[in-house]
């Protein structure tokens, strides 16, 4: 696995072209085991057994006012918020590898919504163990939490995915609860970046992962960096393919970064990108983020990159004052998610230390 030993000059046609370097996941450490709602007129919801449960539309899953009913719902209809609500802050990526048990993600499930004002959890690495994803599925109910949920690749190669993903798609057609909580699926992380499959054959996957969730309506996408595409021609039939875009921003990783405070440019390179190549889809920045620290594995392709809990701050302070700007971004705005809830997920990544305590005041705006 190559590391961060990639030097490569970017073309010049988009908005804001400069030196790109490929901020590949491979420099992070591997998982390790270590608009508004329309209106707030009132409508319903009808369940199984309780007949319906009251809601005004601005209480549309999972919108921060929304009171989860008592039994499942009958119909995804009027369930989700429409997508160009979602902008700004949506949550946190949150790493899976260590198979957290039942109370661990229910508590933290809840730190994520309460504390944070989180709309969603991105899952991040994989758990192989039966039924987890159903824990997952209970926890996010139980805590008025979305998923983005994830077939991960991994690093080593291998056909493990596929057993991953049949096992995923297999509780979303099977538990009852999965397809009021799932937002989409993602193919990941970095399947292009890391060649996995061939651009064509990917592409192939996303569509026929479409078809076996149609009876569900839980959308399909790839988790992915700009530069993955643009290694592969623009791999135009993934864009095509996807229902929305999930986007790996990690400008650390940059020839020309230098700190958190400073990279807006450098998101924009990626940005300006997908506007211009993405048929004008939802935007999601999934896997966002700047280190705290340096390690073995997370090493900067520029001399002046920093890596600080000042950094990392003042890069998630950019993004918030920027909530306007992501509101009326092309393709219905652009949430993005913080990479990732805990430095014991992702070595200086974490909005928490090893220790439990926030590095920071953490605290963007989910709306503007």
């Amino acid at each position: 696995m190559l590391l961060y030993l990639i030097f490569l000059l970017s073309s010049s046609s988009s908005l804001f072209a400069s030196l790109l370097s490929p901020s590949c996941e491979d420099i992070l450490s591997s998982p390790t085991t270590s608009a508004a709602c329309p209106s707030n007129t009132t409508t319903s919801v009808s369940t199984p057994s309780s007949g319906s449960v009251l809601h005004t539309s601005s209480g549309c899953f999972p919108s921060l006012h929304f009171r989860m009913p008592l039994n499942v719902p009958n119909s995804l209809d009027n369930w989700w918020c429409p997508m160009d609500t979602e902008y700004a802050f949506m949550g946190f990526s949150y790493e899976v590898t260590a198979c957290q048990n039942t109370s661990q993600l229910n508590a933290e499930f809840a730190d994520i919504r309460n504390n944070f004002n989180s709309r969603y959890v991105r899952l991040y690495g994989a758990c192989d163990n039966d039924g987890f994803y159903d824990d997952i599925v209970n926890a996010a109910w139980d805590n008025g939490l979305g998923v983005h949920a994830l077939i991960w690749f991994g690093f080593t190669g291998g056909d493990e995915w596929e057993t991953r993903r049949d096992s995923l798609i297999n509780t979303l057609t099977t538990n009852p609860k999965a397809k009021f909580v799932t937002r989409g699926v993602q193919f990941g992380s970095e399947p292009l970046y890391d060649n996995v499959l061939p651009h064509a054959e990917l592409a192939s996957q996303v569509i026929l992962a479409k078809a076996r969730l149609a009876g569900v309506q839980i959308p399909v996408t790839v988790s992915e960096l700009a530069y993955g595409y643009q290694e592969r021609g623009g791999a135009q039939d993934v864009l095509h393919a996807i229902d929305f875009i999930n986007i790996h921003m990690l400008p650390f990783f940059k020839q020309n970064a230098t700190d958190g405070k400073h990279a807006w440019p450098l998101v924009e390179q990626d940005m300006d990108w997908f506007i211009q190549h993405g048929n004008g889809k939802k935007m999601y920045f999934d896997e966002n983020g700047w280190p705290s620290v340096t390690s073995p594995n997370v090493q900067p392709n520029s001399p002046n990159a920093v890596a600080s809990i000042q950094s990392e701050h003042e890069y998630f302070q950019l993004l918030d004052r920027r909530c306007m700007f992501f509101k009326t971004a092309p393709g219905g705005g652009i949430g993005w998610f913080a990479h990732i809830y805990s430095d014991t997920q992702e070595p200086g990544y974490g909005i928490y230390n090893v220790n439990g305590t926030e590095k920071f005041n953490f605290s963007p705006r989910t709306s503007c």
